[in-house]
């Protein structure tokens, strides 16, 4: 899935001489928490939240000369800021969000801000894709890191007229793969054991002999 698919194509936005006070008022006024800073349809930087209450006066210390709030957003804002690209993947987005520790991606085309992505919608759609907000079971097994194990495992599922709604492979242990399937078929007994008369390594759900009863 693409970020265009998901990304908040009407972005609420300030320009640099914007004030600390209006755009503290917008954030509370549309409930959001990033503000990207433009000059025309060029980012210039971004605001969040968290900019504001630290740079905003404390309530025990403030006082009625106190004209921090009047300052522009452009003295407290950051001004490398990490973007996507409409064309990039979900994933991808969340991983920049993960390793730059940021809650939102302003979305550029052509150096034009577009979009923008947040946490929470990445997170979103990443739940969806798993298929999660589904009534469905947890299906995992290793294999040997051979070529056509998932398409093996897969066809016990068909077998079973069983829809799979997602499948994650990663890493197992030394020379094997884990693969989780989420598949709404709700009574999985028979499936797990086929899985492993097949021979393949039940993780999920527990079972009792944790060995395969066939091999490949």
């Amino acid at each position: 899935m693409l970020i265009e698919e998901i990304m908040h194509r009407h972005v609420r936005t300030v320009e640099p001489e914007t004030t600390l006070k209006q755009a503290l008022h917008l954030l509370e006024e549309h409930r959001i928490r990033h503000l990207p800073v433009t000059e025309g349809d060029r980012l210039v930087g971004i605001v969040t939240d968290r900019d504001l209450r630290e740079a905003g006066p404390s309530i025990l210390e403030h006082s009625p000369q106190d004209d921090t709030l009047h300052r522009p957003v452009s003295s407290i804002m950051k001004r490398e800021v990490i973007t996507a690209h409409p064309l990039d993947f979900i994933e991808d987005a969340a991983r920049l969000m993960y390793e730059h520790r940021i809650g939102c991606l302003p979305v550029l085309l052509e150096g034009r801000l577009v979009g923008i992505v947040t946490q929470t919608d990445v997170l979103h759609t990443l739940i969806e894709l798993f298929g999660v907000n589904k009534p469905s079971q947890r299906v995992e097994i290793e294999v040997p890191d051979r070529v056509g194990m998932l398409a093996d495992a897969a066809q016990v599922f068909r077998r079973h007229k069983a829809n799979i709604l997602s499948v994650i492979v990663h890493p197992g242990s030394e020379n094997t793969r884990r693969i989780a399937f989420r598949t709404e078929a709700m009574l999985i007994d028979e499936i797990v054991r086929d899985l492993r008369a097949a021979g393949h390594r039940i993780l999920w759900p527990p079972v009792e002999d944790q060995e395969p009863e066939g091999s490949k």
